[in-house]
């Protein structure tokens, strides 16, 4: 190069460049600076597995305590879901041993605390929600909730009740004993 100091001239090819900041930036990285990030990088793989690993046993575990939190919830519910039929209940017994402790009633005494005691009774199945299922002659038989016990000729037309045998009972529209019926088999 020159030591005057003359302007380039942008369509001269010859000039030299001055590439001191390329040669700064493009440098080779020696074998330690490669090492030296192949181990950063690893290094930070390997916290982002302990992350993951740490993560995945607190999930495991949060999972374990719902599962048992379940099942101990299925257990009460078993134990103490009888609980408030119970309860409903007890007046219902009380009732009848008061009726029974006393020596001497009228009959039309002993008819009045039974039927008090069938007002109690029925109480304590709608709270809970127990209900009658007795058919009335010519409804139509329900396979679903009644049991037929015997088919017979009848003026009613054929698959309807003709009579009800037993009541039968549901609690919250589950079957908890199906009516036993007769169901009419046509004239």
């Amino acid at each position: 190069m020159s030591t005057n100091q003359q302007p380039l001239d942008p369509k001269d090819e010859n000039q030299a460049t001055d590439t001191s900041e390329q040669l700064e930036s493009n440098e080779p990285q020696g074998a330690e600076g490669a090492d030296h990030d192949l181990a950063a990088l690893l290094e930070a793989a390997q916290a982002q597995v302990a992350q993951y690993h740490d993560e995945l046993l607190r999930a495991k575990a949060e999972v374990e305590n719902i599962r048992r939190r379940a099942q101990d919830d299925v257990a009460k519910a078993r134990k103490f879901g009888t609980e408030s039929f119970a309860e409903s209940l007890v007046p219902v017994k009380d009732s009848l041993e008061a009726a029974l402790a006393l020596p001497d009633q009228t009959p039309d005494a002993w008819r009045a605390g039974v039927e008090a005691t069938l007002k109690q009774l029925v109480s304590a199945f709608e709270r809970n929600l127990m209900k009658d299922v007795a058919p009335a002659p010519g409804d139509k038989f329900d396979p679903n909730v009644h049991q037929a016990i015997s088919s017979i000729p009848s003026d009613f037309p054929e698959g309807s009740i003709v009579q009800t045998l037993q009541k039968g009972y549901t609690i919250s529209d589950r079957v908890l004993r199906p009516a036993l019926v007769t169901v009419s088999s046509g004239k």
